[in-house]
């Protein structure tokens, strides 16, 4: 009867019955309720030295080429051009991220092995290649479980809904999986659209602030018959998580993070007018209030999937933006003193063919792909790895999604060698690299 977990809206205008009532922010986009997220706050292991407190993932989902932005080679249409780090060359399409180089660095030897992009999207953000058998916690989720709450705020939040137009496909590769809905992704919509609001962060107008010690009095009433029948320590913790839950909606803290309109007319611009722009300032806006994780997707559908006309969409579509909105968020985090504490992630499922096909595209290709990342302690001005003349395949140092999360993972204080037992009663690496051992942190980032 704990009617707290409801994964369902609160919705304005109706009565507020006892299980309306209870409603009352579920974050539930992703199925995930208040109740079930302010569990996560609980029996939190003391964390590790660490520098990072946070972590942003900008998502290019479809798949960026490698060969095009961090690893240039002679098949691109781009030139590569030279950075503010002595040698270290990137895309001529890059030139906002070049000034930054220093904060950040690349891995041009990133190896996967699924190559299409639902299965890629679930390896690269659980670490696991998907099975029929078993669903595997996402790497926020993991963040949200190891790190807990911060100021009342959700601690895994993405922003807006990747793969808007096949999510189901996909839904699994945010989701927590067996270490509990608590730790599942809040999704929110485009925070680039004039009316963009967060749902279920606010009580319906209906009901006033000032009601609410009524109305608990009420629930107390209404459910004192419950209690009289089990009197457990399930209903105890019920309580805390219902006034965790009201003091999470109801606060201005978690209300002005979300709130895009705080930011100015300058630093709007500066990240750029469009949802991947405003999708990075929205992640700078929450880590800055608490979030452990913020997954920034505001590339759309399919976007980076370019089997056609690759170079073309690159130039007027794809790399502006993102060079935008990657530079203004690193020189945005450094100004603020936050990029010392915040990992800066940006990547995709995976990456690009070195050739191109007959209709001027590049295909998925997980062999050797490349990455960036900064922040949060990571040593920035380097690129670790190296792929072949082609790009097409790792010639030195191999790192797995796994040596990734293991990175990210000590960096965030988490020890990177933890397993969580599943339901099958097998132990699961939480960085887990291929041939299900656990990765190991890349050396010569931190």
């Amino acid at each position: 009867m704990n009617y707290v977990s409801r994964p369902l809206p609160f919705r304005a205008g109706y009565g507020c019955g006892r299980r309306d009532f209870l409603r009352a922010g579920s974050l539930s986009l992703l199925g995930i309720s208040m109740s079930d997220l302010l569990r996560a706050s609980e029996s939190q292991p003391a964390p590790q030295a660490r520098k990072a407190i946070a972590c942003i993932l900008l998502l290019m989902e479809g798949g960026p080429s490698q060969v095009d932005t961090w690893d240039p080679k002679a098949s691109s249409g781009f030139k590569p051009i030279a950075t503010d780090v002595p040698g270290l060359h990137i895309s001529e399409a890059l030139p906002r991220s070049a000034r930054q180089m220093r904060k950040f660095s690349v891995i041009r030897s990133m190896h996967s092995e699924e190559r299409n992009h639902p299965q890629g999207a679930v390896e690269f953000l659980t670490g696991h290649r998907p099975t029929p058998i078993m669903k595997f916690p996402s790497i926020g989720s993991i963040v949200a479980r190891e790190m807990g709450l911060v100021n009342d705020m959700p601690p895994y939040v993405v922003v807006p809904q990747p793969w808007e137009y096949d999510f189901f496909s996909y839904q699994e590769a945010f989701q927590a999986a067996f270490i509990g809905s608590e730790y599942n992704a809040l999704i929110i919509p485009d925070p680039s659209k004039p009316d963009f609001q967060v749902p279920d962060l606010s009580l319906p107008k209906t009901i006033a602030k000032e009601a609410i010690d009524d109305r608990q009095t009420l629930l107390k009433i209404v459910d004192r018959h419950y209690r009289e029948i089990e009197e457990s320590a399930e209903y105890g913790r019920m309580d805390k998580y219902r006034e965790q839950a009201l003091r999470m909606i109801l606060s201005p803290a978690v209300k002005k993070a979300f709130d895009l309109s705080a930011e100015s007319e300058k630093t709007k611009d500066a990240y750029g007018r469009h949802r991947f722009g405003q999708s990075a300032l929205m992640a700078r806006r929450l880590v800055e209030a608490g979030c452990r994780f913020v997954t920034a997707a505001g590339f759309k559908h399919g976007q980076w999937d370019t089997h056609s006309n690759n170079e073309k969409t690159l130039k007027n579509d794809l790399l502006p933006p993102f060079d935008q909105a990657f530079s203004a968020l690193l020189q945005d985090l450094a100004d603020r003193g936050l990029l010392e504490t915040t990992v800066v992630l940006a990547m995709g499922e995976f990456g690009r063919t070195p050739y191109v096909n007959p209709n001027r595209g590049r295909d998925h290709w997980p062999d050797c792909w490349s990455v960036a990342i900064g922040g949060g302690g990571i040593r920035g001005g380097q690129a670790v790895g190296a792929s072949d003349e082609n790009g097409a395949y790792v010639k030195d140092r191999m790192v797995t999604i796994g040596d990734l999360y293991a990175t990210i993972f000590k960096a965030l204080g988490i020890d990177w060698t933890k397993t969580y037992m599943s339901p099958i009663g097998r132990p699961v690496y939480i960085a887990n690299a291929i041939g299900d051992v656990a990765g190991t942190p890349v050396s010569e980032l931190i």
